[in-house]
């Protein structure tokens, strides 16, 4: 597989950040609000210009590192079903901390294009422990499932640490898309909203191109108006959400006024 989930030109993915799901400590009791709030935040992503969506558990804290409950997935479920009825954009799916095979599951269900996997390969130091990929096992579900949902790895993927030092070649950016069969990878800074070193994301694009890979770069955290053009010089996509928010606070609801401006500085580099 190739990665063209998303028709359009370095694509702005826009997050949608699940409130607290059944079952998370947070969770106050009204799920009817947990939809309302995912309906509100895609359709004023779509109204504001994004070329797709990415929907995520992000109230849940803390997280499950690797297999998170049925009642979960029956939740992210529904609420993805929702979105993908009441928004015309492509969608992916994320599952916190680093459930690949639930991701797969709800995109492949409610038709979803793609899906966010933060350890595909290898294994990262985390909150959540030791975080090891499961890349046999979430590709071999997708050829079960007959699914042509695209994987996005990420590469040292944001709130981790490498358990052994390892830089930036040629073969370290080929491992999760030709070993793991990722249709393409994704770099971030160190936390939520924090922005990707240049010379980072250089590293990897040029890493990308050695390898000879047909495989986009997105900048998965830190994307801002103001920078967006610069990493899009580089970049395949950039995945957005807290730049997006009211005040650019990541748990505020999506702010369409900040969508389109970011999009058009986009469009500058596009």
């Amino acid at each position: 597989m190739t990665f063209d989930a998303v028709d359009a030109a370095k694509p702005v993915v826009g997050m949608v950040h699940l409130p607290p799901l059944p079952g998370a400590p947070k969770f106050d009791g009204d799920f009817d609000a947990v939809r309302e709030a995912a309906l509100r935040d895609a359709r004023r992503l779509e109204a504001g210009g994004v070329d797709a969506l990415m929907l995520e558990n992000f109230g849940d804290a803390p997280f499950y590192p690797d297999d998170v409950p049925k009642h979960v997935v029956a939740s992210m479920t529904r609420v993805a079903g929702a979105v993908r009825d009441a928004v015309d954009l492509p969608m992916g799916v994320n599952v916190l901390r680093n459930d690949a095979t639930a991701a797969l599951s709800v995109a492949s269900a409610v038709g979803a294009a793609f899906v966010r996997v933060n350890v595909h390969v290898g294994a990262r130091v985390t909150d959540q422990g030791i975080v090891e990929g499961e890349a046999h096992e979430t590709i071999r579900l997708r050829d079960r499932l007959d699914s042509d949902v695209a994987v996005l790895a990420d590469l040292d993927v944001k709130h981790s640490a490498p358990i052994a030092e390892r830089r930036i070649d040629a073969e370290a950016v080929a491992e999760p898309v030709e070993r793991g069969l990722a249709e393409g990878v994704v770099v971030s800074g160190a936390g939520t909203g924090h922005e990707v070193a240049g010379d980072h994301l250089e590293a990897v694009a040029e890493a990308r191109d050695r390898a000879g890979l047909d495989a986009p770069v997105f900048v998965g955290s830190g994307t801002t108006v103001e920078n967006v053009a610069d990493l899009l010089d580089t970049a395949d996509g950039v995945i957005v959400g807290t730049a997006l928010k009211e005040g650019g606070e990541t748990t505020n609801p999506v702010d369409e006024k900040r969508v389109a401006e970011l999009v058009a500085a986009a469009d500058d580099a596009r």
